[in-house]
This record gives C-alpha cells, sequence and structure tokens, in this order.
C-alpha cells in the first residue's frame, strides 16, 4: 500500500506543506482526549509509520521520537475530561483537532484529518476514513498522539493507583470498572460517561 498517495496528489496540486491530524482518546471513561498535527517532510520518510493500533508500544515510541525530530512542525493538544463532559465527546475532538493546527509553527497549505469530521479552521481541508492506516501524514500524528496520551495516563496511574491507568489507560475494561465501583470517580474520570460501565 502507498502510504503517499494521497499526499502526492496534494503535491502534485501546487501544496507544499501537508498537516495529518489524528486523535487518540475518543472513547476511554477516563483521562484527555488528544491530537497531534504533524508537517513531515515527504522526502526524508520514517520507516514503519501506521496505524498506531497496529504498533507495539515500544515501536510507537521509537516511531513517536524519529518523527517528532524530523517533522517540520508538530504540536499536541489535549482536551480534559471536564471540557468533554461539557461539550461533548465529538465536539471535544473538533476542539482539539483545531486547536493542534492552529498551534503549529508554520502554517499548512493543506490539513488531511482521520475520520469523518470537518474542523473550524481557514484552511483548505479533507477528512480520510481509516486515514491513519492510508496516509503517511496521519500515520505519523496518531502514533504521536497514542504515545502522549499513553504516557499521561501512566502519569494519572501514579497518582491515582487504585484504577490502574497504566494498564487499561482509561478505557472501560472489567477490571477499571471495577475500581470505579469500588472507589468511586476521581478527578480525571469523564462523569457523561457512566452511562457506559452503570
Amino acid at each position: 500500500m502507498d502510504k503517499l498517495e494521497y499526499e502526492r496528489k496534494l503535491i502534485a496540486q501546487g501544496c507544499k506543506y501537508i498537516c495529518g491530524v489524528d486523535e487518540v482518546g475518543r472513547g476511554p471513561l477516563a483521562g484527555p482526549v488528544v491530537c497531534a498535527a504533524v508537517i513531515m517532510p515527504l522526502d526524508d520518510i520514517v520507516e514503519g509509520v501506521d496505524d498506531s493500533k497496529k504498533l507495539s508500544a515500544k515501536k510507537r515510541e521509537q516511531l513517536a521520537e524519529a518523527i517528532t525530530e524530523r517533522a517540520i512542525a508538530c504540536n499536541i493538544c489535549a482536551v480534559e475530561p471536564r471540557i468533554i463532559d461539557e461539550i461533548n465527546i465529538l465536539e471535544a475532538t473538533k476542539l482539539c483537532m483545531k486547536n493542534a493546527v492552529e498551534g503549529l509553527k508554520l502554517r499548512p497549505d493543506f490539513v488531511i484529518t482521520d475520520g469523518n469530521m470537518t474542523l473550524d479552521i481557514s484552511l483548505p481541508q479533507a477528512s480520510l476514513i481509516k486515514g491513519d492506516a492510508l496516509s503517511y501524514s496521519i500515520g505519523a500524528a496518531s502514533i504521536v498522539a497514542k504515545v502522549y496520551r499513553d504516557k499521561l495516563m501512566d502519569e494519572y496511574a501514579v497518582c491515582y493507583p487504585e484504577y490502574g491507568f497504566e494498564k487499561h489507560k482509561g478505557y472501560g475494561t472489567a477490571v477499571h470498572i471495577g475500581a470505579i465501583k469500588q472507589f468511586g470517580l476521581c478527578p480525571v474520570h469523564r462523569r457523561s460517561f457512566t452511562k457506559k460501565w452503570q
């Protein structure tokens, strides 16, 4: 599979700086949603970039380091559970993606996002379903976002050890739901998601 096919089409249309955007953490019961926006040099490819879910944690960490080192521009944003509860997870994800793009040190010529979302940005954009597996730029963003969020959840695990965040990263596993029933919600839980486990 040619993961640069979409980027090549944009280059042929005159685009130079192509930004890939992806999120991680829409489904968990705890922790923020995290988005990364990256503009990668397309003549200096990081080998092994793929959908972050297909990679081991060790491989993701290695790739994230290489991606951030080579990136022309990279920005990571998080939207906390309190905001997710206020505006819902879809709007929180859009806000997170928007902030990630607008915080880049370089203005991209085109933005491609994973999924099926239109962002409130004044830039040409398109969304690509399963983009993290189909586009090199989105795949790079997915890896950076995943590694960043996993480290955040590991930090929360130190603060709230009874929940086991280091193992499930806030997702609704049986162990996590059991801990919520035993200990209640902690400050990093999403109150609006409680219907998923009650």
